[in-house]
């Protein structure tokens, strides 16, 4: 069974995380711009941060057997500083237009500020005069009034709610996602947000209509092979094969394959690649013979 992470920043992760993640069926991941951890001090530390992500971290996937997308946006948590938002927001139209680009993410709230909730409307106007699905972070604290806010605002911009993703839901925010028509994403994680046996359980009370699962894997404590865990663990409580590959695998396509990015028949088929490929003169290698995959 094939699998489709889409929500996971691969930039903190390493190669033996992406050999772990094809040796367990992940075939394609889409990584949306986001918050590195500590404070970007000004707009050309985030002009390389998107360089990286629709470049180099996507040639990095590639050499692993593992198609790479991303999203772009100035996320919620830097929202907050004014003095170089607006030298982002110039940035952004230029790497939407990348071909590995999928759409605008992860926009939304984080302390739920007027700045964040003016940028958040502004990159959901972007999302909209282009067609391109969104990644929406909703907030770890207060979250049912972040999820409430975050509707209230998709509905005034007018984006086809079809085109968007509400992430990080919980037991308390899913029924309000599933009364619009955007999808629901679900991180999980080992000690907070959402642990499988809870994902589970969730796909069991609602079932699998516009229901994302996703890894996020970032710089803290986390699990870039989440999604097939929960496919496995979906598997032992007696779902069937096509629910699991629904929510693993078809629902995501079906959302993003709507940024005319890729298809899902092009998808379907095995990344052929040559790891004796540089990228910009670097190579993944580090000394070690050079694996080439063909589809012959």
């Amino acid at each position: 069974m094939k699998f489709f992470d889409p929500h996971i920043h691969m930039t903190s992760r390493t190669t033996d995380d992406y050999m772990a993640m094809y040796k367990a069926g992940i075939r394609a991941v889409i990584e949306p711009a986001f918050w590195l951890g500590q404070p970007r001090t000004h707009a050309g530390s985030f002009d390389d941060y998107f360089q990286s992500i629709t470049g180099w971290e996507r040639f990095r996937a590639s050499q692993f057997g593992i198609r790479h997308f991303c999203t772009i946006c100035l996320n919620a948590k830097e929202a907050n500083n004014p003095e170089y938002a607006d030298e982002i927001l110039e940035l952004l139209p230029r790497y939407l237009e990348k071909d590995n680009v999928v759409g605008v993410g992860e926009i939304g709230y984080d302390d739920m500020t007027d700045h964040e909730h003016k940028l958040f409307k502004v990159q959901l106007e972007m999302a909209k005069e282009r067609d391109l699905p969104v990644i929406v972070h909703t907030p770890h604290r207060d979250k049912i009034n972040g999820v409430k806010a975050t509707i209230d605002l998709i509905r005034e911009v007018g984006i086809d709610e079809t085109l968007v993703v509400i992430d990080h839901n919980n037991e308390e925010t899913l029924p309000y996602v599933l009364e619009t028509n955007c999808w629901a994403g679900h991180t999980i994680y080992p000690h907070s947000k959402m642990d499988a046996d809870r994902m589970v359980d969730l796909i069991q009370q609602y079932g699998s209509d516009r229901i994302l699962v996703n890894s996020s894997a970032d710089w803290g404590i986390s699990n870039p092979l989440a999604v097939p865990v929960t496919a496995g663990l979906m598997k032992d409580q007696g779902f069937e094969d096509e629910i699991i590959q629904k929510v693993m695998w078809d629902n995501p396509i079906a959302l993003f394959e709507k940024s005319g990015v890729f298809t899902k028949a092009e998808l379907e088929t095995e990344l052929e690649f040559d790891q004796s490929l540089l990228f910009q003169g670097n190579s993944v290698l580090r000394g070690q013979r050079p694996e080439k995959r063909t589809n012959d």
